[in-house]
């Protein structure tokens, strides 16, 4: 700029001031007149990225049923269990039906190891089936019905459905006229067994007379057979009949005798609301969403746990309406007894069927033992095959 050169110092400083003046007010101008954009909220991720990283810390679960979910018995009541965690921790469980105590149930097992972090076997006789692919799969969490084998990465879990089945027994003592009880039998293994030992001693605390006499069907869900079973013992003159399977076939055949009976795993009223008695029910929710969120917690160990009453695990389904209040309420007695720790069901003198003292007075058979049991109480009248 030649014009600057012939000014002095102070006019061109002068002049700098002037034209920097005017820039600034012009630009102060052009903002004014740049329209504001609305104010956004801030994205939040964080919960979004929390939900993704939880979804994806959701383990996966697994189920192996012996039976199908509508049996209305043993299946029934664990698809409630699974359906219950499910809705608690969000998990979404796969599960197999009508899986057979074979070599059929370790493909199943070994197929679900593959792709699922937690398994639930559901049936005494996987047991073994269930070790072996525990060893295989050592990551995976394995958990078995009733069993009594145990690995680093298998635990067991069951109840003390004998505590239930021994009031059972006590309104059968009191409400059959003929001192002859029928018991139709699964199978004849430890859980079977000191469940009819149970149910015995709880006859035996009120009717000194009474028998219980045992046929097996081995089966745990077939109603044609379980009926022909239920109808011989009825034929023998049992007008009480009891039974361990998933169907409520003998508490149907019983009914069309005019006999009360009761059947096992849920409650069956429904089947025969006339001459229902009441028989041990299972609540598996609780105890499948402890499982789990242990896992999920890292707090998982591979226990052998035995539920009871307390814990809501077992219970006593509501007696027949037609049992009598008399009945009722020395069963209420007897189960208030237990929850105490005052009355222990397998506390001695206990004799086997042969007479042969078998838990002396003042001894109480512990689970192990009790887990492992194979022989008859006096009173139980039957063979166990071995």
């Amino acid at each position: 700029m030649r014009w600057m050169r012939k000014c002095s110092p102070k006019s061109v400083t002068l002049v700098l001031m002037l034209v920097l003046f005017t820039v600034l007010i012009g630009c102060s101008q052009e903002a004014a007149q740049t329209p504001k954009s609305e104010p956004t909220e801030p994205v939040n991720t964080s919960t979004q990225v929390v939900e993704e990283s939880k979804e994806k810390e959701l383990p996966r679960v697994a189920f192996v049923y012996i039976g199908q979910p509508g049996d209305g018995g043993w299946t029934y009541e664990h698809d409630k269990g699974r359906q219950y965690m499910e809705e608690k921790l969000g998990v979404k469980a796969d599960f197999v039906e009508n899986v057979p105590e074979s070599a059929d149930a370790e493909r199943v097992i070994t197929e679900l190891a593959q792709s699922h972090d937690i398994i639930f076997t559901t049936s005494f006789g996987y047991m073994d089936y269930t070790l072996n692919v525990a060893k295989k799969f050592p990551k995976v969490i394995f958990m078995h019905t009733a069993g009594y084998k145990t690995a680093e990465n298998m635990g067991t879990y069951f109840g003390r459905n004998y505590e239930v089945s021994y009031l059972s027994g006590i309104a059968a003592g009191k409400m059959t006229k003929n001192n002859t009880i029928g018991y139709v039998g699964a199978f004849p293994i430890p859980e079977v067994i000191y469940n009819i030992n149970a149910f015995e001693l709880g006859v035996q605390s009120v009717n000194k007379d009474a028998k219980v006499q045992v046929v097996w069907s081995n089966t745990w869900f077939d109603p044609a057979t379980e009926r022909q079973a239920a109808i011989s013992l009825l034929d023998k003159g049992a007008d009480i009949l009891l039974a361990y399977q998933d169907s409520p076939a003998t508490i149907q055949a019983a009914a069309e005798r005019g006999a009360f009976a009761g059947g096992n795993d849920s409650d069956m009223n429904r089947f025969a609301p006339e001459t229902y008695l009441t028989n041990p029910i299972w609540n598996w929710g609780p105890y499948y969403t402890k499982v789990v969120q242990d896992v999920m917690d890292g707090t998982w160990t591979n226990e052998q746990y035995m539920g009871d009453m307390k814990d809501d695990m077992v219970g006593l389904a509501p007696l027949g309406k037609n049992v009598p209040e008399d009945v009722k309420k020395l069963v209420e007695d007897a189960k208030a007894k237990i929850l105490s720790g005052e009355l222990h069901v397998f506390s001695g003198p206990i004799y086997d069927s042969t007479g042969t003292l078998k838990v002396e007075e003042g001894q109480t058979l512990s689970d192990a033992d009790i887990l492992s049991n194979n022989w008859f109480v006096k009173g139980v009248e039957g063979t166990i095959p071995q």
